[in-house]
Formats: structure tokens, C-alpha cells, sequence
């Protein structure tokens, strides 16, 4: 979490018991824990309430209709209509979805000649 090695860990308690002492210690380290587990029940709770949030606006929904969307290639629309192809030859599948229709690039329309006056006119 916070990438502390047992190292660390070592150095923080010997420079807890000279500055604290030993009296103390046990006392600070029963605080340290209790502050660690609001701190924890204080994220649980947000998280919790934020979950809510997304089930009660329709996020679940949005969510699982972007997981059903993960094999999509948005980039090639060919190559996705050729896998949708691919699985129903190989699966045998009769009610296969039907491939989105690929970009088709329109060609340019032929510029007018501009030798020809009389279409000008």
C-alpha cells in the first residue's frame, strides 16, 4: 500500500521507543490502531455509499453493457465483422449477431472540367 518494507518498519519502532519510551508504547500503538480502523470504516462507508449511488442512477447497467462490448476492435470495423463471421462458421451458430456494418469509404466525386465552358453556362 504505502510500499514499506520490513526495513522501515524496524527504523519507525526503534525511533517510536527513543522518542516515546517504553512506558508509552504499548499506549501509542493502541492509538495508532484505533485511528487505522476509523480511518478504515470511514473508507468503507464511502465506499459503500458511492456503490449505492451507481446502482440507484443505472451505472450497473452502463457497466455491463461495456463489459459485452470488450472484444469489440473499434479501430477495424472489417476485421470485427470477419470474427463475427469466424464464430459462427466455427460455432455453428444459426442466430449469430449480425456483424456491424463496416466504414465503407465513399470515393470522391469527379471534379467538374474546367476546360468545358459550356457546362458553365
Amino acid at each position: 500500500m504505502f510500499d514499506i518494507g520490513w526495513g522501515e518498519f524496524f527504523l519507525i519502532g526503534v525511533v517510536a521507543l527513543i522518542v516515546v519510551g517504553p512506558k508509552e508504547l504499548p499506549g501509542l500503538f493502541r492509538t495508532v490502531g484505533q485511528w487505522t480502523g476509523k480511518a478504515r470504516a470511514m473508507a468503507r462507508d464511502f465506499q459503500r455509499s458511492l456503490e449505492q449511488a451507481a446502482n440507484e442512477s443505472g451505472m450497473d447497467e452502463v457497466s455491463r453493457s461495456l463489459r459485452s462490448l470488450e472484444g469489440v476492435n473499434l479501430r477495424s470495423p472489417s476485421q470485427t465483422a470477419r470474427n463475427y463471421a469466424a464464430k459462427a462458421v466455427a460455432g455453428g451458430e444459426a442466430d449469430a449477431p449480425a456483424p456491424p456494418p463496416a466504414a465503407a469509404d465513399p470515393a470522391p466525386a469527379p471534379a467538374p472540367d474546367q476546360g468545358d465552358k459550356s457546362a458553365a453556362s
